[in-house]
Protein backbone atom coordinates (compact mmCIF):
# COMPACT_ATOMS: atom_id res chain seq x y z
CA UNK A 1 0.00 0.00 0.00
CA UNK A 2 1.06 3.57 -0.66
CA UNK A 3 -0.02 6.28 1.77
CA UNK A 4 -1.02 9.51 0.00
CA UNK A 5 -1.06 12.41 2.44
CA UNK A 6 -1.83 16.10 1.91
CA UNK A 7 1.24 17.81 3.34
CA UNK A 8 0.28 21.35 2.37
CA UNK A 9 -2.99 22.95 1.26
CA UNK A 10 -3.23 26.51 -0.03
CA UNK A 11 -6.39 28.35 -1.02
CA UNK A 12 -9.62 26.47 -1.70
CA UNK A 13 -8.98 22.72 -1.58
CA UNK A 14 -11.28 19.68 -1.29
CA UNK A 15 -9.52 18.34 1.83
CA UNK A 16 -7.37 19.72 4.61
CA UNK A 17 -3.69 19.17 5.44
CA UNK A 18 -3.19 15.75 6.98
CA UNK A 19 -5.94 14.02 4.99
CA UNK A 20 -4.81 10.56 3.88
CA UNK A 21 -5.77 7.75 1.56
CA UNK A 22 -4.17 4.37 0.92
CA UNK A 23 -3.66 2.95 -2.54
CA UNK A 24 -3.10 -0.72 -3.36
CA UNK A 25 -2.69 -2.37 -6.75
CA UNK A 26 -6.45 -2.81 -7.07
CA UNK A 27 -7.94 -1.01 -4.08
CA UNK A 28 -8.25 2.46 -2.55
CA UNK A 29 -9.18 3.35 1.03
CA UNK A 30 -9.97 6.88 2.18
CA UNK A 31 -9.99 10.07 0.10
CA UNK A 32 -8.00 13.25 -0.44
CA UNK A 33 -10.97 14.94 -2.11
CA UNK A 34 -11.89 13.06 -5.26
CA UNK A 35 -11.80 14.36 -8.81
CA UNK A 36 -8.72 14.52 -11.04
CA UNK A 37 -6.51 15.33 -8.07
CA UNK A 38 -7.28 11.94 -6.60
CA UNK A 39 -7.01 10.12 -9.94
CA UNK A 40 -3.55 11.59 -10.47
CA UNK A 41 -2.44 10.58 -6.98
CA UNK A 42 -3.76 7.03 -7.45
CA UNK A 43 -1.93 6.69 -10.77
CA UNK A 44 1.32 7.92 -9.22
CA UNK A 45 0.93 5.61 -6.22
CA UNK A 46 0.46 2.59 -8.49
CA UNK A 47 3.53 3.58 -10.46
CA UNK A 48 5.42 3.51 -7.16
CA UNK A 49 4.12 0.03 -6.40
CA UNK A 50 5.09 -1.22 -9.86
CA UNK A 51 8.58 0.30 -9.68
CA UNK A 52 9.28 -0.47 -6.04
CA UNK A 53 9.63 3.22 -5.10
CA UNK A 54 9.49 4.19 -1.44
CA UNK A 55 8.65 7.90 -1.56
CA UNK A 56 7.45 10.58 -3.97
CA UNK A 57 6.03 14.09 -3.90
CA UNK A 58 3.44 15.87 -6.01
CA UNK A 59 2.58 19.58 -6.26
CA UNK A 60 -0.78 20.04 -7.99
CA UNK A 61 -2.61 23.31 -8.84
CA UNK A 62 -6.36 22.79 -8.74
CA UNK A 63 -7.12 24.65 -11.94
CA UNK A 64 -8.47 24.14 -15.46
CA UNK A 65 -5.43 22.12 -16.53
CA UNK A 66 -6.64 19.18 -14.43
CA UNK A 67 -10.37 19.85 -14.83
CA UNK A 68 -10.95 21.37 -11.39
CA UNK A 69 -11.85 24.93 -10.52
CA UNK A 70 -11.20 25.04 -6.77
CA UNK A 71 -8.39 27.53 -7.36
CA UNK A 72 -6.13 26.25 -4.61
CA UNK A 73 -3.00 24.11 -4.62
CA UNK A 74 -2.04 20.96 -2.75
CA UNK A 75 1.25 19.25 -2.08
CA UNK A 76 1.16 15.49 -1.60
CA UNK A 77 3.57 13.16 0.10
CA UNK A 78 3.50 9.52 -1.05
CA UNK A 79 5.20 6.85 1.05
CA UNK A 80 4.77 3.40 2.55
CA UNK A 81 4.01 4.57 6.09
CA UNK A 82 1.06 3.26 8.12
CA UNK A 83 -1.98 5.45 8.84
CA UNK A 84 -1.37 8.43 11.08
CA UNK A 85 -3.24 7.80 14.37
CA UNK A 86 -6.09 10.34 14.52
CA UNK A 87 -6.23 12.76 17.42
CA UNK A 88 -9.25 12.20 19.69
CA UNK A 89 -12.08 14.48 18.66
CA UNK A 90 -13.75 16.94 21.05
CA UNK A 91 -15.82 15.13 23.69
CA UNK A 92 -19.60 14.99 23.40
CA UNK A 93 -21.28 13.86 26.62
CA UNK A 94 -24.72 12.44 25.90
CA UNK A 95 -26.83 12.07 29.02
CA UNK A 96 -29.55 9.52 28.46
CA UNK A 97 -29.17 6.24 26.58
CA UNK A 98 -32.77 6.04 25.39
CA UNK A 99 -33.86 5.96 21.76
CA UNK A 100 -32.68 9.47 20.88
CA UNK A 101 -29.46 9.20 22.88
CA UNK A 102 -28.46 5.96 21.18
CA UNK A 103 -29.38 7.32 17.74
CA UNK A 104 -27.32 10.45 18.38
CA UNK A 105 -24.28 8.49 19.59
CA UNK A 106 -24.47 6.30 16.49
CA UNK A 107 -24.75 9.32 14.19
CA UNK A 108 -21.81 11.09 15.85
CA UNK A 109 -19.51 8.07 15.90
CA UNK A 110 -18.12 8.43 12.31
CA UNK A 111 -17.50 12.16 12.80
CA UNK A 112 -14.28 13.72 14.19
CA UNK A 113 -15.79 13.78 17.68
CA UNK A 114 -15.65 11.57 20.79
CA UNK A 115 -19.25 10.81 21.83
CA UNK A 116 -19.99 9.03 25.11
CA UNK A 117 -23.35 7.77 26.38
CA UNK A 118 -23.96 8.30 30.09
CA UNK A 119 -26.87 6.78 31.98
CA UNK A 120 -27.92 5.40 35.36
CA UNK A 121 -29.58 2.41 33.65
CA UNK A 122 -27.31 -0.47 32.68
CA UNK A 123 -30.04 -2.06 30.56
CA UNK A 124 -30.31 1.00 28.30
CA UNK A 125 -26.55 1.32 27.92
CA UNK A 126 -26.38 -2.34 26.91
CA UNK A 127 -28.53 -1.52 23.86
CA UNK A 128 -25.91 0.85 22.44
CA UNK A 129 -23.80 -0.24 19.46
CA UNK A 130 -20.61 -2.07 20.52
CA UNK A 131 -18.30 0.71 19.28
CA UNK A 132 -20.01 3.43 21.35
CA UNK A 133 -18.27 4.52 24.56
CA UNK A 134 -20.60 4.26 27.57
CA UNK A 135 -20.50 5.19 31.24
CA UNK A 136 -22.77 3.79 33.92
CA UNK A 137 -23.09 6.70 36.36
CA UNK A 138 -25.05 6.63 39.61
CA UNK A 139 -24.57 10.41 39.84
CA UNK A 140 -24.48 11.70 36.25
CA UNK A 141 -23.78 15.24 37.43
CA UNK A 142 -20.32 14.07 38.53
CA UNK A 143 -19.52 13.47 34.84
CA UNK A 144 -20.27 17.14 34.16
CA UNK A 145 -17.92 18.25 36.92
CA UNK A 146 -15.05 16.10 35.66
CA UNK A 147 -15.42 16.93 31.94
CA UNK A 148 -12.68 18.95 30.20
CA UNK A 149 -13.23 22.57 29.15
CA UNK A 150 -14.89 23.06 25.77
CA UNK A 151 -16.88 19.82 25.79
CA UNK A 152 -20.35 19.47 24.30
CA UNK A 153 -23.27 18.31 26.44
CA UNK A 154 -26.52 16.83 25.19
CA UNK A 155 -29.17 16.18 27.84
CA UNK A 156 -31.77 13.58 26.88
CA UNK A 157 -32.59 11.63 30.02
CA UNK A 158 -35.85 9.91 30.96
CA UNK A 159 -36.39 12.30 33.90
CA UNK A 160 -37.16 16.02 33.49
CA UNK A 161 -35.90 16.80 36.99
CA UNK A 162 -32.57 15.14 36.16
CA UNK A 163 -32.43 17.05 32.87
CA UNK A 164 -32.83 20.31 34.76
CA UNK A 165 -30.19 19.37 37.33
CA UNK A 166 -27.68 18.46 34.60
CA UNK A 167 -28.41 21.56 32.52
CA UNK A 168 -27.80 23.82 35.52
CA UNK A 169 -24.53 22.01 36.29
CA UNK A 170 -23.35 22.51 32.72
CA UNK A 171 -24.43 26.15 32.49
CA UNK A 172 -22.72 26.97 35.78
CA UNK A 173 -19.42 25.79 34.31
CA UNK A 174 -19.59 28.50 31.64
CA UNK A 175 -17.10 26.77 29.34
CA UNK A 176 -19.24 24.41 27.26
CA UNK A 177 -18.94 24.54 23.49
CA UNK A 178 -22.52 23.33 23.17
CA UNK A 179 -25.37 22.72 25.63
CA UNK A 180 -28.46 21.04 24.24
CA UNK A 181 -31.53 19.67 26.00
CA UNK A 182 -34.40 17.73 24.50
CA UNK A 183 -37.88 19.05 25.14
CA UNK A 184 -40.90 21.05 24.11
CA UNK A 185 -41.54 24.79 24.35
CA UNK A 186 -43.34 24.14 27.62
CA UNK A 187 -40.36 22.25 29.03
CA UNK A 188 -38.04 25.05 27.96
CA UNK A 189 -40.23 27.69 29.63
CA UNK A 190 -40.37 25.63 32.83
CA UNK A 191 -36.60 25.21 32.81
CA UNK A 192 -36.00 28.93 32.28
CA UNK A 193 -38.04 29.69 35.40
CA UNK A 194 -36.11 27.05 37.35
CA UNK A 195 -32.75 28.33 36.08
CA UNK A 196 -33.64 31.89 37.06
CA UNK A 197 -34.11 30.71 40.64
CA UNK A 198 -30.72 29.00 40.44
CA UNK A 199 -29.10 32.16 39.09
CA UNK A 200 -27.59 30.67 35.93
CA UNK A 201 -27.22 32.21 32.48
CA UNK A 202 -29.40 30.28 30.03
CA UNK A 203 -28.32 32.03 26.83
CA UNK A 204 -26.00 29.19 25.73
CA UNK A 205 -28.79 26.61 26.03
CA UNK A 206 -30.23 25.04 22.87
CA UNK A 207 -33.66 23.64 23.69
CA UNK A 208 -35.16 21.77 22.01
CA UNK A 209 -32.04 20.06 20.72
CA UNK A 210 -32.06 19.75 16.93
CA UNK A 211 -34.21 22.88 16.80
CA UNK A 212 -34.10 23.02 12.98
CA UNK A 213 -35.81 19.66 12.76
CA UNK A 214 -39.24 19.69 11.06
CA UNK A 215 -42.19 18.17 12.88
CA UNK A 216 -40.64 14.72 12.86
CA UNK A 217 -40.07 12.91 16.13
CA UNK A 218 -38.19 9.87 14.83
CA UNK A 219 -34.98 9.48 16.90
CA UNK A 220 -32.77 9.20 13.82
CA UNK A 221 -34.15 12.41 12.32
CA UNK A 222 -33.71 14.35 15.56
CA UNK A 223 -30.19 12.94 15.82
CA UNK A 224 -29.30 14.11 12.29
CA UNK A 225 -30.32 17.71 13.05
CA UNK A 226 -28.60 17.61 16.44
CA UNK A 227 -25.39 16.37 14.78
CA UNK A 228 -25.30 19.47 12.59
CA UNK A 229 -25.72 21.75 15.61
CA UNK A 230 -23.06 19.98 17.65
CA UNK A 231 -20.53 19.75 14.83
CA UNK A 232 -20.98 23.43 13.99
CA UNK A 233 -20.49 24.43 17.62
CA UNK A 234 -17.39 22.29 18.16
CA UNK A 235 -15.59 22.82 14.87
CA UNK A 236 -16.34 26.46 14.06
CA UNK A 237 -16.25 28.15 17.46
CA UNK A 238 -13.78 28.25 20.31
CA UNK A 239 -14.89 27.19 23.82
CA UNK A 240 -14.76 30.85 24.83
CA UNK A 241 -17.70 31.61 22.52
CA UNK A 242 -20.22 28.86 23.24
CA UNK A 243 -23.39 30.86 23.13
CA UNK A 244 -22.99 32.13 19.56
CA UNK A 245 -22.24 28.76 17.98
CA UNK A 246 -25.78 27.81 17.05
CA UNK A 247 -27.45 31.21 17.30
CA UNK A 248 -25.37 32.93 14.61
CA UNK A 249 -24.29 30.01 12.44
CA UNK A 250 -21.13 30.01 10.35
CA UNK A 251 -20.65 30.38 6.61
CA UNK A 252 -17.97 28.25 4.97
CA UNK A 253 -16.65 27.78 1.45
CA UNK A 254 -16.07 24.14 0.60
CA UNK A 255 -14.65 22.72 -2.62
CA UNK A 256 -15.95 19.22 -3.32
CA UNK A 257 -14.88 16.89 -6.11
CA UNK A 258 -16.04 13.30 -6.05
Amino acid sequence: MIRVRITRARGSTPREEGAEMFVGRDSVSGTIGGGHLEYMAIDRARQMLARGEATARMDIPLGPEIGQCCGGRVELGLDRAPPTPPEPGPPVLIFGAGHVGRALATALRPLPLSPRLIDQRAAELALAAPDIATTLAVLPESEVRSAPPGAAYVILTHDHALDFLLAVEVLRRGDAAYVGMIGSRTKRATFLRYAALEGVDTKPLVCPVGAGCPRDKRPEVIAAFACAEILSALLTRSPAQPSAAVEAGTAATICLAD
